[in-house]
Order: structure tokens, then C-alpha cells, then sequence
């Protein structure tokens, strides 16, 4: 397997690789003045290279890149100790990381992270180029749009929408729906900005 992003993200992804046996063979990044990493030679070109995961947490950031790859065949990273039901889905590029929970019929959608110890639980949706952080609980049917960001320890009752490109701060309690675009946070969580989302 091969890592796209020399970043303290791709740290943890090899982490989850190699805890279920997986060896990373190299890691890629555009830095021209990147030489190594984790005792690694570093790579300037992704040509030829298959399978890949990119090992970067910004969304956008990781979207761009899928975007530019051609040819490649996009591998998937489960640590070991997390929970993944039989009939849940886990999207190719995507990874979950130490003491995540996907319930009964969850779909995790390509290119997205499920953090380390966050729950989601039965019928949940998670779109393409999404990030659940760290110790987030997606309660059941929640649905969640490509490209957004929950922040670390937010709950998401059950049968809440979160739109495409929203980011939702760290430590929210979102009760009500958020529509695409917006900036939200608190507890109970409000939109704080509705235009367009950009990281």
C-alpha cells in the first residue's frame, strides 16, 4: 500500500494498516523538499503506483488530489480494534480508525475518514470526502453530505441531514438539520455562516 501525504494523518493510517498485517511500501507528497518519512524515502510522483490511499484529513485538500491521480486503484485502511459490522459499507480511499463503531447497515462513502473512537450507529449515510473526528457519535439514520467536517466529540441525533462542504465545530450537539455550506457550531449547534463552505 502506498500513502499520499506525508502527514501526521498518514502516521495514523499506517498505523491502521499495519494493525491488520498491511505493509506501506512507500509514501508520496508533493513537498519537493520532503525526503522522508517514518523512516521511508519520500516520493514526488504517485505514477504507476497502486493501491494508494490519500493521507490527508482536510477534505478539500483530499478531493483536489483524488481528483489529479489517473489509473490508480484506491485501497481502504481498518484498524484492527475498530467495530465494523458485517452490513456495513466502507467506500474505496476511506479509512476507520482505532475504536471506531459502524453499526448495522452504516455506508461510509470514498476518501473518508471515521476517526479514532468515533460512533456510527444503525443507517447512517456519510457521503464521499467526508471527516468524522475523533469521538464524534452519529446517532441512527443520520446523514452527513460529501465533503464535510464534524469536529471532534460533536453528537448528531438521530435522523439529522448535514448538507455538502458544511463544518461543524468541535464538541456541537446538532439537533436540527444544516443545510450545504454552512459554518455551525455550539451546543445546541446554530449555523454561524451560510455561503459557501471552503476550507
Amino acid at each position: 500500500m502506498y500513502l499520499y501525504g506525508a502527514s501526521g494523518h498518514a502516521k495514523v493510517v499506517k498505523d491502521a494498516l499495519e494493525s491488520q498485517g498491511v505493509k506501506v511500501t512507500g509514501v508520496v507528497d508533493d513537498n519537493p523538499q520532503l525526503d522522508s518519512f517514518e523512516g521511508m524515502p519520500v516520493l514526488h510522483s504517485a505514477e504507476g503506483l497502486s493501491p494508494i490511499i490519500v493521507s490527508v484529513g482536510t477534505c478539500a485538500a483530499r478531493r483536489n488530489i483524488v481528483g489529479r491521480l489517473r489509473d490508480v486503484f484506491f485501497g481502504t485502511a481498518i484498524h484492527r480494534s475498530a467495530i465494523v459490522s458485517p452490513s456495513a459499507t466502507v467506500g474505496d480511499g476511506s479509512v476507520v480508525m482505532a475504536g471506531a463503531i459502524l453499526q448495522p447497515c452504516v455506508s461510509i462513502g470514498r476518501h473518508s475518514i471515521v476517526n479514532t473512537g468515533a460512533s456510527v450507529d444503525h443507517d447512517c449515510i456519510v457521503g464521499d470526502f467526508v471527516h468524522i473526528a475523533p469521538h464524534c457519535t452519529l446517532c441512527g439514520s443520520v446523514s452527513v453530505g460529501e465533503g464535510t467536517w464534524v469536529g471532534a466529540g460533536t453528537t448528531i441525533i438521530q435522523g439529522v441531514k448535514i448538507g455538502r462542504n458544511c463544518f461543524i465545530g468541535a464538541g456541537s450537539l446538532v439537533l436540527k438539520d444544516i443545510p450545504d455550506g454552512c459554518v455551525a457550531f455550539g451546543s445546541p449547534c446554530r449555523i454561524r455562516k451560510d455561503s459557501s463552505y471552503e476550507e
